[in-house]
């Protein structure tokens, strides 16, 4: 038994530490999508052949690394580190405006690394309340993905658009699932590529128009002021229980459990509505907002913890906003990973690992994160931020994704996969930015293609 835990153990040691050096760099560059990001690094350290155990940890402690230093362009320049950090850019704004936004930042961190904690051992309590009525949900999980599809485009941004949008989206996979299947091309991996990058490959595709590069054109270069720094503590490892005051450990506590055991909703509307119940209850302007951000980055990160832990161990389907996008190749990752089908037997990281293994990898990945991306967010954030602003190309970071992009497209289908990247991307990314249809509906849409289509004809 130890013999097999430590065979699990140093693979997910190391892949846990890679994974936090990678999305705390990630994390502090502005407007990198979570999905966008973790899918395809996720995907490529699957296809590699890292063990279970090590890959959900190289998952876990990139997400948590990513929603601390996501902070970090979002207090200090006013610009969202990703999408879950755009709910926070009004109070980040305010208390700079305040000239405090280092006082802010730290706060936002430091209840960043506890909520993870929290959310970890509530997320394991609450999946196995749910696990035994598992084989119910799988028996119907057709059904369930396509009211869950329903449920999540309707509280998307686009509403009622959404869910229309839904019938054309699922139409376009089940085209593209039968035109690879005429050329004996089973594609899995590279439609999760496709909807996660869909944005960029429509911004790719606009700022070749003439007509669309006039609108993504600016006048002059973006100007940006940051404050001087100021440390709160001694030493390298600062103690986040003395960072926030107790009326702000107390909320950031609450708010956790309470997103903890919300699965189902999206991350974004309960970072703002959980931010809201924070916010009528501390009247001082000041204290509002510090307790405000720092409450709303804890949720970031619980969200996320739970959205992906729950469905993992009780049911093994990816049925939640995270679940069905930064999270879904923990799940669906062919021919490695997949989900349970009327004609294939479930095998992902729910059949793979047991719920005391999801505990104690998932403590592991947090620690791995307090230790990594926790200090260096604190003690260099200034100069982190600075650095990222002045130095790394976006155009270069772009690229590099599309490179990745295309490697496991081509591994997978050639060129029939890069087409399909290609089109699906493209219609994906358009609209989501212009009816909200967001990458978790599209994730919906292609699980309801594969499996509610099917049971329904």
């Amino acid at each position: 038994m130890l013999h097999e835990i430590l065979i699990q153990f140093w693979p997910a040691l190391m892949y846990g530490v890679a994974g936090a050096i990678i999305f705390s760099l990630i994390g502090m560059v502005s407007g990198t999508d979570e999905t966008a990001t973790m899918v395809p690094l996720t995907l490529m350290v699957i296809i590699i052949g890292a063990p279970p155990a090590a890959v959900f940890t190289f998952w876990m402690a990139g997400a948590v690394s990513k929603h601390m230093t996501h902070a970090i362009p979002t207090a200090l320049l006013g610009i969202p580190g990703d999408t879950m950090a755009t709910p926070m850019l009004e109070e980040a704004d305010l208390l700079r405006k305040l000239g405090i936004p280092h006082i802010a930042l730290k706060k936002m961190i430091s209840s960043s690394i506890i909520s993870a904690f929290i959310a970890v051992v509530a997320a394991v309590g609450f999946a196995l309340i749910l696990a035994p009525f598992g084989d119910i949900i799988t028996k119907f999980a057709p059904w369930i993905f396509l009211i869950a599809a329903i449920l999540i485009a309707y509280f998307s941004k686009g509403k009622w658009a959404s869910v229309l949008i839904l019938i054309p989206f699922v139409t376009f996979i089940l085209a593209l699932k039968a035109f690879t299947g005429q050329y004996d091309t089973k594609l899995g991996v590279t439609y999760f590529l496709a909807i996660a990058i869909g944005p960029l490959i429509a911004d790719l595709f606009t700022v070749m128009s003439p007509i669309g590069r006039k609108t993504q054109s600016r006048e002059k270069e973006n100007e940006i002021q940051i404050a001087p720094d100021l440390k709160l503590w001694q030493g390298y490892f600062p103690n986040p229980f003395k960072i926030l005051d107790r009326t702000q450990i107390k909320f950031t506590v609450i708010t956790s459990l309470i997103s903890s055991a919300t699965f189902v909703f999206s991350p974004v509307a309960m970072t703002v509505i959980l931010g809201e119940f924070v916010g009528s209850r501390i009247k001082n302007t000041y204290h509002r907002l510090t307790t405000v951000l720092s409450s709303k980055n804890g949720v970031t990160e619980s969200t996320y913890i739970a959205e992906a832990l729950i469905p993992l161990i009780a049911f093994g389907l990816p049925l939640s906003p995270v679940a069905a996008g930064p999270a879904a190749p923990l799940f669906n990752a062919p021919p490695v990973f997949n989900v349970e089908t009327a004609e294939m037997a479930g095998n992902n990281l729910h059949h793979l690992l047991s719920p005391m293994d999801f505990l104690f990898y998932g403590i592991l990945s947090v620690i791995l994160a307090a230790m990594i991306a926790y200090p260096f967010s604190m003690n260099y954030a200034r100069n982190a931020a600075l650095f990222v602003v002045k130095k790394i190309s976006h155009e270069a970071i772009i690229a590099t994704f599309i490179g990745l992009i295309l490697v496991i497209s081509i591994w997978e289908g050639g060129l029939i996969g890069v087409f399909t990247v290609i089109s699906l991307g493209l219609l994906g990314g358009l609209l989501s930015k212009h009816f909200s249809f967001n990458t978790g509906c599209q994730f919906m849409g292609y699980y309801v293609a594969v499996l509610s289509i099917p049971a329904i004809l």
